[in-house]
């Protein structure tokens, strides 16, 4: 075992604070990780704050994960010291079920091991994250970081990166096809360097257009405000995908009308309040309401990849480890463009 320094939320409504955990010996398949820099996810806060249901405590977060390999296992061929890699939102599944066996391990049908607040397959302990100086995983649910990818930067993809690469592939954004994402913040933003390089006409639906010159700048070709009712009037029957990136609750209703016959919109942020889906508003149109959770080892590799081709990094703020609860009520406010990153250096 390993002592190393963490920062972690003592309850639902204590400041997050310093403290140690114990990270597992090296098994012969596994990889330690020296944390370069962690990303803070939405879902950092709304796991810590119990908006889904009831967790451990003391709890320490964070899936978006970069660093560097310091030791590997006997049996380990895929990486070896000195290697920049990353870690995402899960850290093992059962490697048996059908979804696992096509390469689906999200949708692992015993339930992935999350990289926090889940239980270690190894020794029955409770999963704990990236608000830490190190991280021993299985090397099969270890991606490597290209080169031309700053460090900083490559954090948030390995959630928000691949959050939205997986469903803008699978229903297939592209050339021809018009895409809108919901929201511009740490997911959207990502959404439309991605959805515009893979060659989609892509807009962008915030409540405001006081983002409209990124929206722009990272590849929209239009950016329109939700709080403006002649939105719906104008853009109605437009789009062939819409990736909906907010955690609040929202006009279902309203937004499926965007949609053209045969359009999806799909889900990625999770409020915690139910969504109200009126039947008339996907009947008439034939349109589908879908959601998607994170994506595969296979997805995260690809994504990083097309990311580094591509020239697609994370609009950031790096921060130190004391500025975490600070940095989560900025969150909450919208305060930030458009993720924020901790230096892992800090955590020592």
């Amino acid at each position: 075992m390993r002592t190393v320094n963490a920062y972690a939320a003592p309850s639902a409504t204590g400041p997050i604070a310093k403290t140690t955990i114990e990270r597992r010996d090296v098994g012969p398949k596994d990889v330690m990780i020296e944390i370069a820099y962690s990303g803070i996810c939405h879902t950092d806060i709304h796991l810590l704050r119990g908006d889904w249901g009831p967790i451990p405590y003391p709890m320490v977060a964070g899936h978006e994960i970069v660093g560097t390999v310091s030791e590997v296992g006997s049996e380990v061929t895929k990486y070896q010291v000195g290697d920049r890699v990353g870690v995402g939102c899960m850290i093992d599944s059962c490697g048996e079920c059908e979804y696992c066996q096509r390469g689906d391990e999200q949708y692992c049908a015993k339930g992935a091991t999350m990289t926090y607040n889940g239980t270690d397959p190894v020794d029955g302990s409770v999963t704990q994250g990236g608000y830490s100086q190190a991280i021993v995983v299985t090397e099969d649910f270890v991606v490597r970081v290209p080169e031309n990818l700053p460090f900083d930067q490559a954090a948030p993809l390995l959630c928000a990166g691949v959050s939205l690469y997986s469903p803008l592939r699978h229903w297939q954004a592209g050339p021809g096809k018009k895409v809108a994402i919901v929201g511009m913040g740490g997911l959207g933003h990502i959404g439309v360097k991605i959805a515009a390089a893979l060659g989609a006409e892509v807009t962008v639906l915030s409540q405001t257009t006081s983002k409209k010159d990124d929206s722009l700048r990272f590849g929209a070709k239009a950016h329109y405000a939700t709080s403006d009712p002649e939105t719906f009037t104008q853009l109605a029957n437009t789009f062939d995908l819409i990736i909906n990136t907010v955690s609040a609750k929202i006009d279902m209703a309203a937004f499926l009308s965007l949609l053209k016959v045969d359009g999806t919109l799909v889900n990625v942020g999770a409020p915690a309040e139910p969504l109200e889906v009126p039947a008339f508003a996907l009947i008439p149109s034939r349109r589908s309401w879908a959601g998607t959770s994170i994506g595969s080892i296979r997805e995260t590799q690809e994504m990083l990849d097309f990311c580094a081709e591509h020239g697609i990094a994370s609009e950031i703020e790096v921060i130190s480890a004391d500025d975490i609860n600070d940095a989560y009520e900025r969150v909450l406010k919208s305060d930030v463009r458009y993720r924020f990153v901790i230096d892992a250096a800090t955590f020592a």
